[in-house]
């Protein structure tokens, strides 16, 4: 085997086959020797009989081929027997092969003759094979013969010469046999000890040939697996060490480059993830798209970026954000691009895929489609203004990714590098597609925050409105209403005169509703102060138990009328409180005219008062309709009634126990309700004691 260069292979099996060779040759030699020493004699006529005489019978049988061959022409051209020339051809190349055999059995003289008859006779096989094409009766048969003889003739001088040289040589041998059994002796003994020398000296070098190699690439392995990355096996050796070495190497370059790769997609999957929350913290449409456009413009190392965006009802997007590597962002009487037809953006965002080109100027020369690209693009090619926008700007490798959420696209993220040593390569192309699919969900929550933001804007000021308007009302009902009380009182002093019974019932009604009037306004009024941020407390030590005892003998005339009992329960020492005394009087009013209006004829309403855990316990508790238990999350929202007591018709506003938590958590307290439709509900408003009983602190 061979390689490119003409050389022989250097390969193991050859330096094996080498050194192995050589080794047995040295052996059969160095037996060969000791059998010479043994039979010195023999070895002379061993040469005679094994040499010589082989090629003198070889030179004989060389001539009568040739003479078979000579004879068979001419009695082709004597006779025109055809059959003549079938001898000639299967004895045409005999001759040669039986020189052959001869020649790797001679030496010296004998050899150069052989040789010498080889080129004679083929010098006459070259006549011959004419004289065999040639008819017979041929004008050219006389010249051809004569030819023909002249080299046969030349070609028999030589193997008369070989014959009368073998012959001396044979009887030259027999006179010589006595000279090589008195110096066999001396040449078995050089010949061992040359032999010996001579396997030593390849046994060595075909071992450091393979040994030294295989360390060399064992070491590699060793400081790969070691983590040395720039380690390399030598290419040293036979071709299969060399080739083990070149594997190993292409290996080790094929893992440098897969862990560049590997680099670089952690670097910019790490870009991808600061771009990524750097856009998802903003909920602005305009500083997402900002962020956006730039930080992956600068991330994935781009000339341009451009962020396209689609409008409600137009049928081209524009540019909406333009960014480039020398200027940064552009403001938007610069941007460079011109606007897309809104079917290839929602084309390229059906298809789902990023699109990506390397060599734009190539495709914009040829002036063709653009290969894959979407839409009229993929058909027509680009329109004129986009190809002058993009020759302006220099657009070599291009990379647009659509950007969307749902079925309809928002636009797409446009990227460009204007050098070509820098395509975008496969793993830019994933980041990119991860960062624009970021892009698109953020995109999607900005929107959708910006429109809610617009709607929480309308509802705050219809609600700010509403407070408005309720404050206003409120302000206004109540002087008209203060009038109509006094009035009242000015009626029944009777100094105006007197009324009959009658009179008096009907002022009783006008004043009976002046005052849940009243009530309700003050509800009203309290309510936008809490809205406003205007409602505050004047705290100071107060004792909740005669609070509790004042609230139950201000209700207790309503109860009676209503044939409800009316029990308290309060300890009897002092539960101090830190806490604003009409704030907590409205709030036991609130429950406890609740509890007297929802509790039927013949029901109980009971107060506690207590303290637990170093907490007062306010609680109110009637027998009374009860609460649906699928309405109680809203029973302290504003204005809400429960389905029971609208159904019997109950009057209220629904505004008390919304003012009831507002001023327990302003007291940093919490509320907490328990009720059963049908069977009456509880009430429990936990605050925190400012001050402990003095006489139990004494105690």
């Amino acid at each position: 085997m061979r390689n490119t260069a003409g050389k022989p292979r250097d390969l193991v099996a050859r330096r094996l086959a080498v050194a192995f060779g050589l080794l047995i040759a040295l052996f059969v030699l160095v037996g060969a020797g000791a059998m010479i020493t043994a039979l010195a004699a023999g070895r002379v006529h061993h040469r005679v009989i094994t040499q010589l005489e082989p090629v003198v019978r070889q030179n004989v049988h060389v001539r009568s081929q040739a003479n078979r061959m000579h004879h068979a022409v001419r009695n082709y051209l004597l006779t025109g027997d055809r059959a003549e020339l079938s001898i000639y051809r299967r004895a045409r190349d005999v001759p040669f092969a039986t020189l052959a055999a001869a020649g790797r059995n001679a030496t010296g003289t004998t050899r150069r003759n052989l040789a010498d008859q080889g080129r004679q006779l083929r010098a006459y096989v070259r006549v011959a094979d004419q004289q065999a094409k040639t008819s017979p009766d041929s004008a050219a048969v006389p010249a051809l013969t004569k030819e023909g003889s002249r080299r046969f003739a030349a070609f028999e001088a030589t193997n008369s010469r070989l014959d009368a040289h073998l012959a001396a040589d044979v009887e030259q041998g027999e006179n010589w046999a006595d000279e090589v059994l008195q110096g066999s002796v001396v040449g078995i003994g050089i010949l061992l000890t040359a032999g010996g020398a001579l396997a030593v000296f390849a046994a060595v070098r075909t071992i450091r040939a393979l040994t030294r190699p295989l360390e060399n690439t064992a070491r590699a392995l060793d400081r790969l697996a070691s983590g040395d990355h720039l380690a390399r096996a030598p290419e040293q050796g036979p071709e299969e060490i060399r080739a083990v070495a070149r594997s190993m190497n292409a290996l080790a370059d094929e893992s440098d480059r897969l862990r560049t790769i590997e680099q670089e997609r952690t670097k910019l999957a790490r870009t991808a993830r600061t771009v990524g929350v750097s856009i998802r913290e903003r909920l602005d449409v305009d500083q997402l798209l900002d962020t956006a456009c730039a930080g992956i413009g600068e991330g994935l190392e781009a000339d341009h970026a451009f962020v396209l965006l689609t409008e409600e009802d137009s049928p081209v997007v524009h540019t909406a954000r333009a960014w480039s590597a020398g200027a940064g962002l552009l403001p938007p009487q610069e941007q460079p691009l011109p606007p897309v037809p809104l079917e290839v953006v929602r084309d390229h965002y059906r298809r789902g895929t990023a699109w990506c080109h390397n060599d734009l100027p190539g495709v914009l020369a040829e002036g063709s489609p653009l290969p894959e690209a979407p839409g009229s693009f993929g058909k027509g090619g680009l329109p004129q203004d986009a190809r002058a926008a993009a020759e302006r700007l220099g657009l070599v490798s291009v990379l647009v990714i659509p950007v969307g959420v749902g079925d309809e696209p928002f636009g797409a993220l446009f990227l460009a590098r204007s050098r070509r040593d820098r395509p975008w390569l496969p793993v830019e192309i994933e980041i990119a597609e991860s960062m624009a699919a970021g892009v698109g969900r953020a995109l999607h929550t900005a929107l959708l925050y910006e429109k809610e933001t617009r709607l929480v804007e309308k509802l705050r000021a219809l609600d700010k409105a509403k407070s408005d308007f309720l404050s206003t009302v409120s302000h206004e009902l109540r002087t008209p209403l203060t009038s109509i009380v006094g009035y009242i009182e000015l009626l029944k002093d009777e100094e105006t005169g007197p009324l009959t019974p009658a009179q008096l019932r009907m002022l009783d009604v006008v004043d009976r509703n002046a005052n849940r009037l009243r009530a309700l306004i003050e509800d009203l009024l309290t309510l936008s102060r809490i809205e406003s941020g205007a409602f505050g407390s004047k705290k100071e030590a107060i004792d909740l138990c005669r609070l509790v005892a004042s609230a139950a003998d201000a209700i207790r005339p309503a109860a009676d009328a209503a044939c409800v009992v009316l029990e308290t329960y309060c300890p009897s020492v002092p539960l101090v409180l830190e806490a604003d005394s009409d704030q907590l009087d409205r709030v036991l009013m609130n429950l406890l005219s609740n509890a007297v209006k929802f509790t039927p004829k013949g029901g109980k309403v009971t107060v506690r008062a207590d303290a637990q855990d170093g907490e007062a316990v306010l609680s109110v508790s009637d027998t009374g309709i009860g609460i649906p238990a699928n309405e109680r999350e809203k029973l302290f929202q504003r204005f809400f009634r429960a389905s029971n007591a609208t159904d019997a018709a109950i009057p209220g506003t629904g505004l008390g126990l919304t003012i009831v938590r507002t001023i327990v958590a302003n007291h940093g307290g919490g509320m907490q309700v328990e009720s059963e439709e049908g069977r009456g509900t509880t009430f429990t408003a936990r605050l925190p004691i400012a001050v402990a009983d003095e006489a139990a602190a004494s105690s």
